[in-house]
């Protein structure tokens, strides 16, 4: 379905339990809401659900211009207000989980446990530059021209080798990705800085990160579980798509942290 969230048109889907908690999935750059196809289905017994396409992915709105932490998350929040959601558990991976973090630092009321996975708190030089590089090769070559390059950054070599089929899933995901949509939201990633900040969140947050994750690294994330008091720290067989190349344990993850709240 569509909605105009403050002027831009938002594609979500709402599945699942309508007498249980919300839980609002967030995507990674440059896929859509089905990369969440397997935790959809196992959880939608126990929580209602809402996925949704971030400003310039899948079907949502392909807006041009640079996006900000403050864009991505008035796009949440809104898409809430516009469903009537009041509190919602929120799942995030990579800029998913820069979102959650943007979401709990101006939003906490909103919000009710939050999974931050294979995400980061603070950008650093190199990985500015590196989305410097893939921006211009979008931007000159298309999305096919970064298809493959970021099919070998999230998934580990072993599970490339399996030929399982989310993996060209994922493949159709990027393609279809706008540009517009991928390099706005490049440029929100680049302004990343909330390392400093996270020691003042105060809800639930389960951290899940990839052992063989070279986008997000796990170093990274264990650093943000020290800054995060009480968040729960899981690592998993994975590079950066952990919820794909590691499905069973992630959502089994999240069944037990989320159920508890």
């Amino acid at each position: 379905m569509l909605a105009d969230i403050r002027g831009v048109s938002i594609n979500y889907e709402i599945s699942g339990n309508e007498s249980g908690p919300w839980l609002t999935f967030s995507n990674s750059l440059a896929t859509n809401l089905h990369m969440w196809d397997e935790q959809e289905a196992a959880l939608a017994n126990d929580f209602h659900i809402l996925r949704y396409d971030k400003r310039g992915h899948g079907q949502s709105e392909p807006v041009e211009g640079p996006y900000t932490f403050d864009d991505l998350v008035g796009d949440v929040v809104g898409l809430w207000d516009h469903l009537g959601i009041r509190r919602s558990h929120f799942v995030g991976l990579s800029i998913g989980g820069m979102t959650a973090q943007a979401l709990l630092l101006s939003h906490a009321h909103r919000v009710t446990a939050t999974v931050m996975a294979n995400t980061s708190a603070h950008s650093s030089e190199a990985f500015i530059a590196a989305f410097d590089q893939r921006v211009a090769a979008a931007t000159e070559g298309g999305m096919e021209a970064v298809v493959e390059s970021t099919i070998e950054r999230w998934f580990s070599e072993g599970y490339r080798a399996s030929g399982a089929a989310r993996i060209d899933d994922v493949r159709h995901m990027i393609r279809t990705t706008s540009v517009a949509g991928y390099t706005g939201c490049a440029r929100a990633i680049q302004t990343l800085a909330n390392l400093d900040r996270l020691g003042s969140i105060d809800r639930p947050v389960l951290l899940i990160a990839g052992s063989q994750d070279p986008a997000t690294p796990p170093a990274g994330m264990r650093l943000m579980h020290e800054r995060i008091g009480g968040s729960q720290y899981l690592e998993l067989d994975a590079a950066h798509l952990s919820n794909i190349e590691q499905a069973p344990g992630f959502t089994a993850a999240l069944k037990s942290f989320l159920s508890a709240y």
